[in-house]
């Protein structure tokens, strides 16, 4: 028996845990703090080299780990191409008058912007929500609350966000019936966000549009994501059936709709080669893919140095409820490092497992939904947000006067996600 041994589960894997933020608090990337973590997670708990060399390879050339990878750096490449093109821009402005309702037009338009996972994405809504809100009652804290919280409206269960991938994929549950079960939460945050839109009030030339531009502009311009939506999902049920012993099934299906998706792209916008060049030079997927790499390195070396077999045996010990546990330490990790991907890779390889051992595995869509709710709202509240930071900096506000306004939907959002929570596990129990 060695040092190491005498010291429980809990304090080496927190220690690992608290080095990795602390290294992202200061600047280090993702993918280096979780790489870091992996190798010092395998360290501690006396995996020897090679068998820490042994999961690096298995994880890296895991099929699922390389349909992510392959998936996540299509989806990047596809929102760079937008940009590139200036299609995000027309499609908010082919947008402009479709709705009459000036209220509802600034919710709409930072939507539209969070149907992309784009980095600091809140800054291309915020020119508009700001042009939509002048003349109104509302003061600059209000409008970049507005739009800094509508811009995240679909992020519990939109597919191309790579944390909803992952987190799927993770615990090997249903894309489709998680879509389904995880839907309802944006009317949730729609509601809880729409405080300061339900009290606004507008001068008189904001109150009508003379005429309603035509619809098909503005469905020729959101092209791109429904090719990706409809015929991905489709081609994933598809192949599904027809390879139902592939575990990569569904995950495929939205390969082919993301190139179809881009080369629609490219082709409408006479994209020529340099330019597409240009848009691949500039693309940031790489270090997206590689912290894909990282995160299931992480995973497969938290299983294979038995780590987190120790940590269930603990927390059982010490009685400490796994509903307690979905909620808080997603919570935490959303605070500290402000991305709901790092979420997903620090918290899930530790969740997941648990509530297998806990004998809760027929629960496992409920405990996923309920750690995703906490985790993305450690998120919206953490200082580190890029949307916020950027949404904060245009319409020059102080984030105290953000958090005045932040703190209460977001701790609401927490209790109603645990309010369903019970209600879903009520259901599996009685099917």
């Amino acid at each position: 028996m060695t040092l190491l041994d005498n010291i429980p589960a809990l304090i080496k894997v927190g220690a690992v845990f608290g080095l990795m933020m602390f290294g992202i608090r200061k600047k280090l990337s993702l993918g280096h703090a979780f790489l870091i973590g992996a190798v010092l997670l395998g360290l501690l708990f006396n995996q020897r080299p090679t068998a820490i060399f042994k999961s690096i390879i298995g994880a890296v050339t895991d099929p699922k780990t390389l349909a992510l990878a392959v998936i996540v750096g299509l989806i990047l490449l596809l929102s760079s191409s937008m940009e590139a093109a200036g299609q995000m821009q027309r499609l908010l402005n082919k947008f402009r008058g479709l709705v009459a309702s000036p209220r509802l037009n600034l919710i709409v338009f930072p939507a539209l912007i969070g149907l992309l996972p784009m980095p600091g994405g809140a800054v291309f809504s915020a020119p508009m929500v700001k042009e939509l809100g002048a003349g109104s009652n509302l003061k600059e804290d209000q409008l970049s609350f507005i739009n800094y919280w509508f811009r995240h409206i679909w992020e519990y269960w939109w597919p191309l966000y790579p944390g909803v991938l992952l987190g799927t994929l993770m615990a090997d549950l249903n894309l489709m019936l998680f879509i389904f079960c995880m839907m309802p939460l944006t009317w949730v945050a729609i509601y809880l966000g729409g405080r300061p839109v339900r009290a606004v009030t507008f001068g008189t030339s904001n109150k009508e549009i003379p005429e309603r531009p035509p619809f098909g502009p503005f469905i020729k311009e959101l092209l791109p994501i429904l090719i990706v939506i409809i015929p991905g999902v489709g081609l994933g049920m598809l192949f599904a059936l027809i390879f139902p012993d592939l575990s990569i099934s569904k995950e495929i299906g939205l390969i082919p709709s993301l190139f179809g998706a881009i080369g629609w792209i490219w082709q409408a916008n006479g994209f020529s080669a340099a330019r597409i060049k240009e848009v691949l030079k500039n693309l940031q997927g790489i270090k997206m893919v590689y912290m894909i790499f990282t995160i299931l390195i992480f995973k497969s070396i938290l299983s294979d140095s038995h780590a987190v077999g120790a940590i269930g045996s603990e927390l059982t010990l010490l009685k400490v409820p796994l509903f307690i546990i979905a909620v808080t330490l997603p919570f935490i990790a959303g605070v500290v490092t402000g991305i709901t991907i790092a979420v997903v890779g620090s918290t899930f390889p530790i969740l997941i497992p648990l509530i297998h051992s806990h004998g809760q595995s027929q629960f496992m869509l409920t405990f996923i939904m309920l750690a995703l709710v906490s985790g993305f709202a450690g998120v919206l509240l953490s200082p580190l947000h890029l949307c916020m930071i950027l949404s904060n900096q245009y319409f020059k506000t102080a984030a105290s006067a953000m958090y005045r306004l932040l703190w209460r939907p977001c701790v609401y959002l927490v209790v109603l996600s645990m309010a369903y929570f019970w209600l879903l596990h009520g259901l599996e129990s009685v099917l």
